[in-house]
């Protein structure tokens, strides 16, 4: 399973951003990610700090779940393919500057952001927000 964000970059403070993870590929054991049912969730790791859980989607259903310091401010949505992740962020913050990393999860898993649930992750992409 290959999750690859991009979208990552400098804005100033009160900008938007929005961020892709694009999903692909076959576990050992024969999941296929694309074709069954996934959560894919977006973490954020600022520098100094622990990856904290900030969106999370289910590929069922779309249903969402929010970090509290996100909600009203940033959008999860997944495209029809069910391949494809998006993060918009709006209103950007300094306090948003990190690596955002996608993760995929089998199953249903929404509101969960617990990063132990998440067993496929990413490379990262850098969002830096300047103020």
């Amino acid at each position: 399973v290959q999750l690859v964000e991009s979208g990552g970059n400098l804005v100033e403070a009160g900008g938007s951003l929005r961020l892709s993870c694009a999903a692909s590929g076959v576990t050992f054991d024969g999941w296929d990610i694309v074709h069954e049912h996934h959560a894919i969730a977006w973490f954020r790791q600022a520098p100094g700090k622990a990856r904290e859980g900030i969106a999370v989607i289910n590929s069922i259903d779309a249903s969402t779940g929010y970090a509290d310091d996100v909600k009203g401010r940033f959008t999860i949505s997944i495209n029809n393919d069910k391949d494809t992740v998006y993060l918009q962020m709006n209103r950007l913050k300094s306090e948003d500057t990190g690596v955002y990393y996608c993760a995929a999860a089998r199953g249903t898993v929404v509101p969960d952001l617990d990063r132990r649930v998440f067993g496929y992750w990413g490379q990262g992409t850098q969002v830096t927000v300047s103020s």
